[in-house]
Protein backbone atom coordinates (compact mmCIF):
# COMPACT_ATOMS: atom_id res chain seq x y z
CA UNK A 1 0.00 0.00 0.00
CA UNK A 2 2.83 2.37 0.90
CA UNK A 3 4.57 1.47 -2.35
CA UNK A 4 1.44 2.27 -4.39
CA UNK A 5 1.05 5.59 -2.60
CA UNK A 6 4.70 6.45 -3.36
CA UNK A 7 4.24 5.61 -7.05
CA UNK A 8 1.07 7.70 -7.14
CA UNK A 9 2.90 10.62 -5.54
CA UNK A 10 5.77 10.37 -8.00
CA UNK A 11 3.36 10.30 -10.97
CA UNK A 12 1.51 13.30 -9.57
CA UNK A 13 4.77 15.23 -9.19
CA UNK A 14 5.88 14.28 -12.71
CA UNK A 15 2.57 15.50 -14.15
CA UNK A 16 2.88 18.69 -12.13
CA UNK A 17 6.42 19.29 -13.36
CA UNK A 18 5.31 18.65 -16.94
CA UNK A 19 2.50 21.17 -16.55
CA UNK A 20 4.90 23.71 -15.07
CA UNK A 21 7.31 23.11 -17.96
CA UNK A 22 4.55 23.59 -20.56
CA UNK A 23 3.38 26.79 -18.86
CA UNK A 24 6.96 28.03 -18.71
CA UNK A 25 7.18 27.66 -22.50
CA UNK A 26 4.12 29.86 -22.97
CA UNK A 27 4.75 33.63 -23.07
CA UNK A 28 2.85 35.81 -20.64
CA UNK A 29 1.71 38.00 -23.56
CA UNK A 30 -1.01 36.63 -25.82
CA UNK A 31 0.28 38.88 -28.60
CA UNK A 32 3.75 37.34 -28.30
CA UNK A 33 2.29 33.86 -28.03
CA UNK A 34 0.29 34.38 -31.23
CA UNK A 35 3.15 35.68 -33.38
CA UNK A 36 5.69 33.22 -31.93
CA UNK A 37 3.31 30.41 -32.83
CA UNK A 38 2.92 31.73 -36.36
CA UNK A 39 6.69 32.01 -36.74
CA UNK A 40 7.20 28.47 -35.41
CA UNK A 41 4.89 27.23 -38.17
CA UNK A 42 6.61 29.31 -40.85
CA UNK A 43 3.54 31.42 -41.46
CA UNK A 44 3.72 34.88 -43.00
CA UNK A 45 7.30 34.53 -44.24
CA UNK A 46 6.79 35.58 -47.86
CA UNK A 47 6.49 31.98 -49.04
CA UNK A 48 3.52 29.76 -49.84
CA UNK A 49 3.04 26.27 -48.43
CA UNK A 50 5.28 24.90 -51.18
CA UNK A 51 8.11 27.29 -50.34
CA UNK A 52 7.58 29.54 -53.37
CA UNK A 53 7.60 33.36 -53.03
CA UNK A 54 4.15 34.82 -52.38
CA UNK A 55 2.95 38.39 -51.99
CA UNK A 56 0.09 37.97 -49.54
CA UNK A 57 -2.08 40.42 -47.62
CA UNK A 58 -2.13 37.97 -44.71
CA UNK A 59 1.65 38.27 -44.47
CA UNK A 60 1.34 42.05 -44.53
CA UNK A 61 -1.18 41.91 -41.69
CA UNK A 62 1.16 39.74 -39.58
CA UNK A 63 4.11 42.01 -40.40
CA UNK A 64 2.15 45.00 -39.05
CA UNK A 65 1.72 43.13 -35.75
CA UNK A 66 5.38 42.05 -35.70
CA UNK A 67 6.48 45.65 -36.22
CA UNK A 68 4.34 46.87 -33.34
CA UNK A 69 5.73 44.17 -31.06
CA UNK A 70 9.31 44.89 -32.13
CA UNK A 71 8.78 48.56 -31.31
CA UNK A 72 7.20 47.63 -27.99
CA UNK A 73 9.53 44.88 -26.79
CA UNK A 74 12.70 45.25 -28.86
CA UNK A 75 12.75 41.58 -29.84
CA UNK A 76 14.90 41.62 -32.99
CA UNK A 77 13.58 38.20 -33.98
CA UNK A 78 10.45 39.96 -35.17
CA UNK A 79 12.32 42.53 -37.23
CA UNK A 80 14.44 39.81 -38.81
CA UNK A 81 11.31 37.79 -39.66
CA UNK A 82 9.74 40.83 -41.31
CA UNK A 83 12.86 41.48 -43.37
CA UNK A 84 13.24 37.84 -44.39
CA UNK A 85 9.61 37.72 -45.46
CA UNK A 86 9.93 40.80 -47.65
CA UNK A 87 13.28 39.74 -49.07
CA UNK A 88 11.58 36.55 -50.24
CA UNK A 89 9.36 38.60 -52.58
CA UNK A 90 11.50 41.64 -53.42
CA UNK A 91 14.59 41.11 -55.58
CA UNK A 92 17.88 42.92 -55.07
CA UNK A 93 16.91 45.44 -57.75
CA UNK A 94 13.51 46.13 -56.14
CA UNK A 95 11.32 44.13 -58.51
CA UNK A 96 8.32 42.61 -56.74
CA UNK A 97 7.84 38.91 -57.44
CA UNK A 98 5.74 36.39 -55.58
CA UNK A 99 3.00 36.32 -58.19
CA UNK A 100 2.39 40.06 -58.13
CA UNK A 101 1.10 41.69 -61.31
CA UNK A 102 0.06 45.35 -61.45
CA UNK A 103 -2.17 44.76 -64.47
CA UNK A 104 -4.48 42.48 -62.48
CA UNK A 105 -5.64 45.59 -60.55
CA UNK A 106 -5.62 43.67 -57.27
CA UNK A 107 -5.68 45.67 -54.06
CA UNK A 108 -4.93 42.68 -51.83
CA UNK A 109 -1.15 42.45 -52.51
CA UNK A 110 -0.68 46.12 -51.62
CA UNK A 111 -1.18 45.26 -47.95
CA UNK A 112 2.51 44.27 -47.93
CA UNK A 113 3.38 47.77 -49.12
CA UNK A 114 3.56 49.37 -45.65
CA UNK A 115 6.25 46.82 -44.80
CA UNK A 116 8.30 47.88 -47.83
CA UNK A 117 8.14 51.46 -46.55
CA UNK A 118 8.98 50.42 -43.00
CA UNK A 119 12.09 48.57 -44.16
CA UNK A 120 13.13 51.48 -46.35
CA UNK A 121 12.91 53.71 -43.27
CA UNK A 122 14.90 51.22 -41.23
CA UNK A 123 17.62 50.34 -43.73
CA UNK A 124 17.73 53.09 -46.34
CA UNK A 125 18.05 50.37 -48.99
CA UNK A 126 16.70 51.62 -52.29
CA UNK A 127 15.20 48.28 -53.28
CA UNK A 128 12.40 48.71 -50.75
CA UNK A 129 11.57 52.16 -52.10
CA UNK A 130 11.61 50.81 -55.66
CA UNK A 131 9.20 48.03 -54.62
CA UNK A 132 6.91 50.55 -52.93
CA UNK A 133 7.06 52.73 -56.04
CA UNK A 134 5.85 49.76 -58.09
CA UNK A 135 2.78 49.42 -55.87
CA UNK A 136 2.18 53.17 -55.87
CA UNK A 137 2.43 53.28 -59.66
CA UNK A 138 -0.27 50.64 -59.87
CA UNK A 139 -2.67 52.83 -57.89
CA UNK A 140 -1.90 56.11 -59.62
CA UNK A 141 -1.29 55.12 -63.23
CA UNK A 142 -2.73 51.66 -63.87
CA UNK A 143 -5.57 50.74 -61.54
CA UNK A 144 -9.11 51.15 -62.91
CA UNK A 145 -11.76 53.11 -61.04
CA UNK A 146 -15.51 53.56 -61.08
CA UNK A 147 -16.94 56.73 -62.59
CA UNK A 148 -17.04 58.14 -59.04
CA UNK A 149 -13.35 57.40 -58.51
CA UNK A 150 -13.42 54.20 -56.39
CA UNK A 151 -10.63 51.72 -57.08
CA UNK A 152 -11.97 48.46 -58.49
CA UNK A 153 -11.31 45.64 -56.05
CA UNK A 154 -9.80 43.55 -58.84
CA UNK A 155 -9.74 43.50 -62.63
CA UNK A 156 -12.06 40.48 -62.56
CA UNK A 157 -14.60 42.48 -60.49
CA UNK A 158 -15.14 45.58 -62.65
CA UNK A 159 -16.80 48.58 -60.99
CA UNK A 160 -16.94 46.80 -57.62
CA UNK A 161 -15.72 48.33 -54.38
CA UNK A 162 -15.24 46.01 -51.38
CA UNK A 163 -14.58 47.04 -47.81
CA UNK A 164 -11.60 44.68 -47.80
CA UNK A 165 -9.87 46.81 -50.41
CA UNK A 166 -9.73 49.88 -48.18
CA UNK A 167 -7.51 48.05 -45.70
CA UNK A 168 -5.45 46.45 -48.43
CA UNK A 169 -4.81 49.48 -50.61
CA UNK A 170 -5.42 52.69 -48.74
CA UNK A 171 -3.33 52.15 -45.62
CA UNK A 172 -0.41 51.71 -48.01
CA UNK A 173 -1.51 54.71 -50.10
CA UNK A 174 -1.59 56.87 -46.95
CA UNK A 175 1.73 55.58 -45.63
CA UNK A 176 3.44 56.21 -48.97
CA UNK A 177 1.99 59.72 -49.19
CA UNK A 178 3.05 60.55 -45.63
CA UNK A 179 6.62 59.41 -46.30
CA UNK A 180 7.28 60.79 -49.78
CA UNK A 181 4.56 63.35 -50.56
CA UNK A 182 3.28 64.74 -47.24
CA UNK A 183 2.07 67.98 -48.86
CA UNK A 184 0.33 66.28 -51.77
CA UNK A 185 -3.24 67.51 -51.20
CA UNK A 186 -4.47 65.65 -54.28
CA UNK A 187 -3.30 62.35 -52.80
CA UNK A 188 -4.88 63.02 -49.40
CA UNK A 189 -8.10 64.05 -51.17
CA UNK A 190 -8.04 60.78 -53.11
CA UNK A 191 -7.46 58.66 -50.02
CA UNK A 192 -10.35 60.43 -48.30
CA UNK A 193 -12.48 59.81 -51.39
CA UNK A 194 -11.82 56.05 -51.22
CA UNK A 195 -13.10 55.85 -47.64
CA UNK A 196 -16.02 58.18 -48.38
CA UNK A 197 -17.30 56.41 -51.48
CA UNK A 198 -17.11 53.07 -49.70
CA UNK A 199 -18.97 54.41 -46.67
CA UNK A 200 -21.69 56.20 -48.64
CA UNK A 201 -22.31 53.34 -51.07
CA UNK A 202 -22.46 50.54 -48.48
CA UNK A 203 -24.01 52.06 -45.35
CA UNK A 204 -27.16 50.16 -44.38
CA UNK A 205 -29.87 52.78 -43.98
CA UNK A 206 -33.18 51.00 -44.53
CA UNK A 207 -34.75 47.93 -42.98
CA UNK A 208 -35.14 44.94 -45.28
CA UNK A 209 -37.07 41.68 -44.74
CA UNK A 210 -35.34 39.25 -42.35
CA UNK A 211 -32.35 41.57 -41.92
CA UNK A 212 -31.51 43.35 -38.69
CA UNK A 213 -31.05 47.09 -39.15
CA UNK A 214 -27.56 47.78 -37.80
CA UNK A 215 -26.69 50.91 -39.82
CA UNK A 216 -23.29 49.36 -40.53
CA UNK A 217 -21.57 48.67 -43.86
CA UNK A 218 -22.47 45.99 -46.39
CA UNK A 219 -19.58 43.91 -47.74
CA UNK A 220 -19.35 45.86 -50.99
CA UNK A 221 -21.14 47.45 -53.91
CA UNK A 222 -21.29 47.29 -57.69
CA UNK A 223 -21.45 50.78 -59.14
CA UNK A 224 -22.60 49.34 -62.50
CA UNK A 225 -25.48 47.39 -60.86
CA UNK A 226 -24.77 44.45 -63.18
CA UNK A 227 -23.87 41.65 -60.76
CA UNK A 228 -26.44 39.19 -59.49
CA UNK A 229 -26.26 40.55 -55.94
CA UNK A 230 -26.34 44.29 -56.68
CA UNK A 231 -29.28 45.91 -54.88
CA UNK A 232 -31.20 48.64 -56.71
CA UNK A 233 -30.21 50.82 -53.75
CA UNK A 234 -26.65 51.91 -54.67
CA UNK A 235 -25.74 48.43 -55.91
CA UNK A 236 -24.73 47.20 -52.45
CA UNK A 237 -24.36 43.52 -51.57
CA UNK A 238 -27.03 41.70 -49.53
CA UNK A 239 -25.30 41.13 -46.19
CA UNK A 240 -23.03 42.73 -43.62
CA UNK A 241 -20.12 40.30 -43.36
CA UNK A 242 -18.05 40.53 -40.21
CA UNK A 243 -14.53 40.46 -41.62
CA UNK A 244 -15.20 43.02 -44.34
CA UNK A 245 -16.40 45.47 -41.71
CA UNK A 246 -13.41 44.48 -39.59
CA UNK A 247 -11.01 45.38 -42.40
CA UNK A 248 -12.65 48.77 -42.86
CA UNK A 249 -12.63 49.47 -39.12
CA UNK A 250 -8.92 48.67 -38.83
CA UNK A 251 -8.21 50.80 -41.89
CA UNK A 252 -9.95 53.75 -40.24
CA UNK A 253 -7.98 53.64 -36.99
CA UNK A 254 -4.69 52.97 -38.76
CA UNK A 255 -5.12 55.69 -41.39
CA UNK A 256 -6.23 58.28 -38.85
CA UNK A 257 -2.76 58.03 -37.32
CA UNK A 258 -1.24 58.74 -40.75
CA UNK A 259 -3.36 61.38 -42.49
CA UNK A 260 -2.49 64.94 -41.40
CA UNK A 261 -4.88 66.43 -38.87
CA UNK A 262 -4.74 69.63 -40.92
CA UNK A 263 -6.33 67.91 -43.92
CA UNK A 264 -10.16 67.83 -44.02
CA UNK A 265 -9.98 64.07 -44.61
CA UNK A 266 -8.87 63.52 -41.04
CA UNK A 267 -12.14 64.93 -39.74
CA UNK A 268 -14.13 62.96 -42.32
CA UNK A 269 -12.51 59.65 -41.35
CA UNK A 270 -12.96 60.57 -37.71
CA UNK A 271 -16.68 61.05 -38.30
CA UNK A 272 -16.94 57.65 -39.98
CA UNK A 273 -15.18 56.00 -37.04
CA UNK A 274 -17.26 57.83 -34.45
CA UNK A 275 -20.41 56.83 -36.34
CA UNK A 276 -19.55 53.15 -36.66
CA UNK A 277 -18.01 52.51 -33.24
CA UNK A 278 -21.17 52.61 -31.07
CA UNK A 279 -23.03 50.63 -33.73
CA UNK A 280 -20.38 47.90 -33.73
CA UNK A 281 -20.63 47.76 -29.94
CA UNK A 282 -24.43 47.49 -30.14
CA UNK A 283 -24.23 44.73 -32.74
CA UNK A 284 -22.36 42.37 -30.40
CA UNK A 285 -24.25 39.35 -29.10
CA UNK A 286 -25.36 40.37 -25.60
CA UNK A 287 -24.44 37.04 -24.01
CA UNK A 288 -21.06 36.21 -25.55
CA UNK A 289 -20.00 39.76 -26.32
CA UNK A 290 -18.71 38.84 -29.80
CA UNK A 291 -20.22 39.13 -33.26
CA UNK A 292 -21.96 36.89 -35.79
CA UNK A 293 -20.35 35.93 -39.09
CA UNK A 294 -23.32 37.37 -41.00
CA UNK A 295 -24.12 40.33 -38.82
CA UNK A 296 -27.43 41.16 -40.50
CA UNK A 297 -28.94 37.81 -39.47
CA UNK A 298 -27.92 37.19 -35.83
CA UNK A 299 -28.99 33.87 -34.37
CA UNK A 300 -30.18 32.37 -37.64
CA UNK A 301 -29.55 28.65 -37.96
CA UNK A 302 -26.09 28.04 -39.43
CA UNK A 303 -24.73 31.42 -38.38
CA UNK A 304 -21.89 31.46 -35.85
CA UNK A 305 -19.46 33.71 -33.98
CA UNK A 306 -16.38 34.33 -36.13
CA UNK A 307 -12.93 34.93 -34.69
CA UNK A 308 -11.07 37.11 -37.21
CA UNK A 309 -13.74 39.80 -37.40
CA UNK A 310 -14.23 39.77 -33.64
CA UNK A 311 -10.50 40.31 -33.13
CA UNK A 312 -10.48 43.13 -35.68
CA UNK A 313 -13.28 44.87 -33.82
CA UNK A 314 -11.46 44.57 -30.50
CA UNK A 315 -8.32 46.07 -32.05
CA UNK A 316 -10.27 48.92 -33.64
CA UNK A 317 -12.38 49.73 -30.58
CA UNK A 318 -9.47 49.79 -28.16
CA UNK A 319 -7.16 51.72 -30.47
CA UNK A 320 -9.90 54.27 -31.20
CA UNK A 321 -10.35 54.92 -27.48
CA UNK A 322 -6.63 54.86 -26.64
CA UNK A 323 -5.78 57.46 -29.28
CA UNK A 324 -8.74 59.63 -28.38
CA UNK A 325 -10.54 59.18 -31.67
CA UNK A 326 -13.77 58.29 -29.88
CA UNK A 327 -14.97 59.33 -26.44
CA UNK A 328 -15.62 56.60 -23.89
CA UNK A 329 -16.51 58.60 -20.79
CA UNK A 330 -18.86 55.91 -19.50
CA UNK A 331 -16.39 53.11 -20.30
CA UNK A 332 -18.88 51.15 -22.39
CA UNK A 333 -16.63 50.77 -25.44
CA UNK A 334 -13.65 49.45 -23.50
CA UNK A 335 -15.96 47.21 -21.45
CA UNK A 336 -17.43 45.76 -24.65
CA UNK A 337 -13.97 45.17 -26.09
CA UNK A 338 -12.81 43.50 -22.88
CA UNK A 339 -15.83 41.21 -22.81
CA UNK A 340 -15.25 40.21 -26.41
CA UNK A 341 -11.54 39.64 -25.83
CA UNK A 342 -12.21 37.39 -22.86
CA UNK A 343 -14.59 35.29 -24.96
CA UNK A 344 -11.97 35.14 -27.74
CA UNK A 345 -9.25 33.88 -25.39
CA UNK A 346 -11.53 31.35 -23.71
CA UNK A 347 -13.05 29.89 -26.87
CA UNK A 348 -10.65 30.30 -29.78
CA UNK A 349 -7.16 30.09 -28.28
CA UNK A 350 -5.89 26.53 -27.82
CA UNK A 351 -2.80 25.64 -25.81
CA UNK A 352 -1.01 23.03 -27.95
CA UNK A 353 1.10 21.92 -24.98
CA UNK A 354 4.38 22.59 -26.76
CA UNK A 355 4.64 26.30 -26.15
CA UNK A 356 2.55 27.22 -29.19
CA UNK A 357 -1.08 28.17 -29.44
CA UNK A 358 -3.69 27.09 -31.94
CA UNK A 359 -6.33 29.42 -33.33
CA UNK A 360 -9.92 28.47 -34.14
CA UNK A 361 -13.01 29.66 -36.02
CA UNK A 362 -11.62 31.94 -38.71
CA UNK A 363 -13.62 31.59 -41.92
CA UNK A 364 -11.37 30.82 -44.88
CA UNK A 365 -12.66 33.46 -47.25
CA UNK A 366 -15.54 35.78 -47.99
CA UNK A 367 -16.06 36.90 -51.56
CA UNK A 368 -18.59 38.64 -53.74
CA UNK A 369 -17.87 36.41 -56.71
CA UNK A 370 -21.11 34.46 -56.21
CA UNK A 371 -24.49 35.67 -54.95
CA UNK A 372 -23.30 37.19 -51.65
CA UNK A 373 -26.07 35.36 -49.84
CA UNK A 374 -26.34 34.18 -46.24
CA UNK A 375 -26.01 30.56 -47.42
CA UNK A 376 -22.80 31.41 -49.27
CA UNK A 377 -21.10 32.94 -46.23
CA UNK A 378 -22.05 30.19 -43.79
CA UNK A 379 -21.09 27.52 -46.34
CA UNK A 380 -17.40 28.51 -46.33
CA UNK A 381 -15.36 26.33 -43.92
CA UNK A 382 -13.30 27.67 -41.03
CA UNK A 383 -9.57 26.96 -40.78
CA UNK A 384 -7.26 26.00 -37.95
CA UNK A 385 -4.49 28.60 -37.47
CA UNK A 386 -5.74 30.80 -40.28
CA UNK A 387 -3.26 33.67 -40.45
CA UNK A 388 -5.90 36.32 -41.19
CA UNK A 389 -7.48 35.57 -37.83
CA UNK A 390 -4.30 34.84 -35.90
CA UNK A 391 -2.70 38.13 -36.98
CA UNK A 392 -5.90 40.00 -36.08
CA UNK A 393 -5.80 38.35 -32.65
CA UNK A 394 -2.18 39.47 -32.20
CA UNK A 395 -3.23 43.02 -33.04
CA UNK A 396 -6.19 42.85 -30.66
CA UNK A 397 -3.88 41.50 -27.95
CA UNK A 398 -1.42 44.33 -28.45
CA UNK A 399 -4.20 46.82 -27.85
CA UNK A 400 -5.61 44.83 -24.92
CA UNK A 401 -2.16 44.71 -23.35
CA UNK A 402 -1.97 48.52 -23.62
CA UNK A 403 -4.71 48.55 -21.00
Amino acid sequence: MVHLQAVSTVLFLLNLLQAVHVNALRPSSYAVWAVDSAISRGQGNGLDTNGKPLVSYEHGELQWALRLLYERDGNKTYYDYIKTGVDNVVSSNGTVGGGYSATQFQLDPLRVGPTFLYLYNQTGQSKYKIAANEFHNQLINIHSRTAQGQFWHKLIYPNQGWLDGIYMGDVFYATYTQLFQPNNKTAWDDITLQFTLMFNNTIQNVATPNHTLLNLLYHGYDFSHTTIWADPDRGHSPEIWIRALGWYSMALVDTLSIIPTSHPGHKILLTFLQTLTPRIVSAADPTSGVWWLVMTQPGRSGNYFESSGASMFVYSLLKAVRLGYVSDKDGKIVAAAKKAYQYIVKNWVVDNGDGTMGWLNTVQVGSLNTDGSFDYYIGIPTDLNDLKGLAAFALASIEYEHL
